[in-house]
């Protein structure tokens, strides 16, 4: 099980690395490839992961399961119940839930895209003149991705649980490799360097988050993938494999990028020797297959939640296992998140221009699952305020901030998310009061349930023994 939840829950932000530091460096915000600049970053990158992934998720959100599934569907649910007696809020928190859904489903359409994009173009550096056919390669990955998810999570995670934990391991390589060559990079773990960063660049300060952010993708998925594996295993292995693997070979990429500036273009693939460059560029891509699994794996868990609340029409559902309830395949979720994926892959053609769409998506939906969690904390689990408040408002304001940093990207390619968004949010509301109104309407013909009782008692119906 802990093998099978590294292969499909972590498959996201496990390829992080890929474009994080690429994105950050690329010159679109103006961070100087220097010292003060990349410690600034790793310190950023170090500490987001410990409080929005560590603490934030995997200690405190996962705790909120709704009868064993998690994602944000079954946390509106448990926030609906927690309300009940304050209608206006649990109106408010049910209408944030549904926003929360609708995004989650456009982040379920960019990771694909630029996780499997973001791969191949390793390529080009180990091959020239290969540049027309990325987007070719790439298309072809991600339509054999969509084609076996039925055969079921369980048998996907048996089948991508040792390639990623391969992955980790090599990850990690890299990283101490890296860091072997400038072990003063190590430095950047205090978080005071961060702070500096935001003290000498004020206004890049904040917009930065807009790609420090690329580091937590997945963190949301792997609250939606809880109900497939359960909550130990997705924790134990982040804490024993996968945060340490990424820690590493962020600073690993950092340490290069202080002996060789130029090294920002990939500073991933070129952390790596010539001779290995190949063999991680095919490793890379079977990641970012894998990278896709979580997303894909949420989005059924969240549309199974919602079809449970009455908010989308009912679906042909598959359960894919005889010992897991939350493992399913839902087909028209499936092709629905495959056609998307392919418009975004022709739309955009390049990992770094799906970069500038990544983010508000995702941010948004952490930002709501920071607010639903809080009032699920507060008025159903009845935690002492004293204790909790002060932590739940730093997980709002650090969400807060990272979604504030790519609110500008709406206007940079990050539209499609949100529009795909809305048009789900309509989708949802409207038929959750379409039912409504014709339960209504049924109930005005129908038998009252008093004289219903009194005419069963007159003539009571016949039982079968046993």
């Amino acid at each position: 099980m802990l093998v099978a939840a590294v292969g499909v829950v972590y498959g996201d932000i496990g390829t992080s690395p890929l474009y994080t530091l690429k994105e950050v460096f690329a010159g679109h915000y103006g961070v100087q490839v220097n010292h003060d600049g990349v410690f600034g970053i790793l310190a950023l990158i170090f500490w987001s992961l410990i409080w929005v992934v560590s603490i934030k998720y995997v200690l405190f959100v996962l705790r909120a399961d709704n009868q064993g599934e998690g994602g944000i569907m079954a946390l509106t649910a448990l926030a609906r119940r927690a309300s009940g007696s304050y209608p206006r809020l649990r109106s408010m928190l049910v209408i944030l839930g549904l926003i929360g859904a609708a995004l989650f489903y456009g982040d379920s359409m960019i990771t694909p895209a630029i996780s499997v994009l973001s791969a191949v173009e390793g390529l080009e550096l180990a091959f020239s003149g290969l540049e027309h056919w990325v987007v070719p390669m790439a298309l072809v990955v991600l339509v054999a991705l969509f084609l076996i998810q039925k055969h079921g999570t369980d048998r996907i995670g048996k089948l991508f649980g040792p390639v990623m934990v391969a992955w980790f391991v090599v990850l990690g390589g890299l990283g101490v490799n890296g860091i072997l060559q400038h072990p003063e990079v190590l430095q950047a773990l205090n978080p005071m360097w961060g702070v500096r960063f935001f003290i000498v660049h004020p206004g890049m300060g904040v917009a930065i988050l807009g790609a420090v952010v690329l580091a937590l993708t997945g963190a949301e998925a792997l609250y939606a993938d809880m109900g497939h594996f359960g909550r130990k295993p997705i924790a134990r292995a982040w804490f024993a494999l996968v945060l340490p693997a990424l820690v590493l070979n962020y600073f690993g990429q950092g340490a290069l990028l202080l002996e060789n500036p130029e090294a920002a273009r990939n500073p991933f693939y070129l952390l790596a020797p010539s001779w290995a460059l190949i063999p991680l560029v095919v490793l890379a891509t079977l990641a970012t297959v894998i990278a896709s699994q979580a997303v894909i794996s949420g989005a059924f868990s969240l549309t199974r939640q919602a079809i449970q609340l009455g908010y989308i029409p009912r679906m042909h559902i598959q359960h894919t296992s005889s010992a897991e309830q939350g493992q399913i395949y839902i087909g028209a979720v499936n092709w629905a998140l495959m056609v998307g994926v392919i418009l975004l892959v022709l739309g955009f053609e390049s990992s770094g221009a799906l970069a500038s769409a990544y983010g508000v998506a995702v941010t948004g939906t952490m930002l709501i699952t920071s607010i639903l969690v809080s009032a699920v904390i507060l008025l159903l689990w009845k935690w002492p305020p004293m204790l909790v408040v002060p932590l739940l408002l730093g997980f709002l304001l650090v969400d807060g901030l990272f979604f504030a940093a790519n609110v500008p990207k709406i206007f940079q390619g990050g539209a499609f998310p949100v529009l795909a968004g809305i048009v789900l949010f309509l989708l949802m509301t409207t038929w959750k009061r379409g039912k409504e109104l014709l339960v209504d309407r049924l109930d005005e013909g129908g038998l009252p349930l008093p004289i219903f009782i009194g005419s069963i008692r007159v003539q009571p119906p016949h039982r079968g023994e046993g």
